[in-house]
């Protein structure tokens, strides 16, 4: 079910953004906590805004993994950038759209009248995800905690056995699906067989993923949009350390599948596990008059949808398509798109779902195809194959780049999209001022 037009909303600005770099987890816990990561990008750009930092009506920020000492990141997050005591914040879960989630709760309640001005964003350390005990390991350490004698504790030590010092990465629970019982790479394996994605298809839009993303950093174009970050080492991080310029067919051809023992998805053709955070700043029509704001784009519209578990990565095609329709808009009237690229052959999936008629027909409910997107206004600066997807940060950062991508190539409207573990979709349409 689609929502209907929205009507008598107000206009939803975007003033500004920031976002860290994506620094890729390997093998240990990272240098920076979700907070860190958020309050790294969120100092600077409250530095630069013209209003105090108490002027917002509300913090949101999106969170996939949060960890046990920052339970309600948002609030960590807004104190710790000096937001103040009476400032309302939260965090909000909706897998890989959780940072698109927050921006589409900001942009309805300023929409709606409810608020004027509100910072919004996600972060993700994927890297500190936790680690899980089984439940014989559990049992065996509380009656080891449990035991009330000496003679007692030495029983208990008897049963331990060394299967219990190996824990299970909670990510990886994380990223399979508690339904269908698929992990995210294994419905990837699903579209590709669907839809005829080959290996080779796959692994050649993981090379021009890297090949566009390492031309972006060289050319400047995401200086504006990436802040600097350091660690208590001393550390800078300035850049996403996850691109592989050099990537060739050769060295992708040599990897083995992960999900799959004759699959098609390879790490090198699948988003990378990755730490970073993301703020955008959207307001009103009359927090811009009164704090003398000049807004950049504008957020015109939102979707949500849902699909099975076991397609999930079909998601932008589900939330994409109505939010073209409600706006009487054709493939060609999109500028640019970012379509969060949680697996190659994922994307291409979504690309080859749009020229299907078959499925357009009996799926999307159309009289014919939908047509084709173009690879010249698809992810044009590279995206999280290449970049990295720390999942409650992506949905956020795609909007922010849809934005200064569209700015900077003189495009005018532009699709945000993504798909959803758990089967799930989500889609934002932005404007350009």
């Amino acid at each position: 079910m689609t929502r209907a037009a929205r009507s008598e909303a107000r206009p939803v600005y975007v003033i500004d953004g920031l976002r860290t770099p994506f620094i890729k987890a390997r093998g240990k816990p990272g240098p920076f906590s979700p907070a860190d990561l958020a309050v790294q990008c969120g100092r600077p750009l409250l530095m630069r805004q013209k209003f105090p930092r108490n002027a917002f009506d509300e913090v949101i920020l999106g969170c996939a993994n949060q960890i046990a000492g920052e339970m309600n990141v948002a609030r960590v997050a807004a104190l710790r950038m000096g937001c103040g005591d009476a400032m309302p914040a939260y965090t909000v879960h909706r897998n890989c759209g959780s940072g698109m989630q927050s921006l589409d709760e900001a942009f309805r309640n300023i929409a709606h009248g409810d608020m004027n001005l509100v910072l919004a964003g996600g972060t993700e350390a994927l890297s500190r995800a936790p680690l899980i005990l089984s439940d014989e390991a559990t049992e065996w350490l509380a009656a080891f905690q449990g035991a009330k004698s000496a003679a007692d504790r030495a029983k208990a030590l008897t049963d331990f056995k060394p299967s219990f010092l190996s824990p299970e990465i909670g990510l990886k629970q994380g990223l399979t699906d508690p339904v269908s019982g698929l992990a995210m790479g294994q419905t990837t394996e699903v579209l590709a067989h669907r839809f005829g994605i080959s290996r080779w298809q796959a692994d050649e839009y993981a090379m021009e993923s890297h090949r566009r993303l390492a031309q972006a950093q060289e050319e400047g174009w995401l200086d504006d949009e990436v802040e600097p970050m350091f660690a208590p080492d001393g550390t800078v991080y300035d850049h996403d350390d996850g691109v592989r310029p050099d990537s060739n067919m050769e060295q992708l051809g040599g990897l083995k599948p992960v999900f799959e023992q004759y699959g098609d998805v390879t790490p090198g053709n699948s988003s990378q596990v990755t730490d970073g955070a993301c703020w955008m700043i959207l307001a009103s029509g009359k927090a811009v008059e009164e704090h003398g704001l000049t807004p950049i784009a504008r957020i015109l519209d939102s979707e949500w949808a849902a699909l099975a578990p076991d397609i999930m990565g079909l998601g932008p095609v589900l939330s994409s398509t109505p939010l073209m329709q409600r706006a009487e808009l054709s493939l060609g009237d999109i500028d640019l798109w970012e379509l969060n690229e949680a697996f190659a052959a994922q994307v291409l999936s979504c690309l080859a779902a749009w020229e299907d008629g078959d499925f357009c027909r009996e799926v999307l409910g159309l009289d014919t195809a939908l047509g084709r997107v173009e690879r010249d206004k698809l992810n044009i600066d590279g995206g999280a194959v290449s970049l990295g997807h720390p999942v409650g940060t992506s949905g956020t950062r795609i909007v922010l780049h849809l934005v200064n991508a569209l700015r900077r190539t003189g495009g005018k409207r532009g699709i945000a999209t993504e798909c959803i573990g758990g089967g799930q979709g989500g889609a934002m349409l932005v404007e350009v001022l």
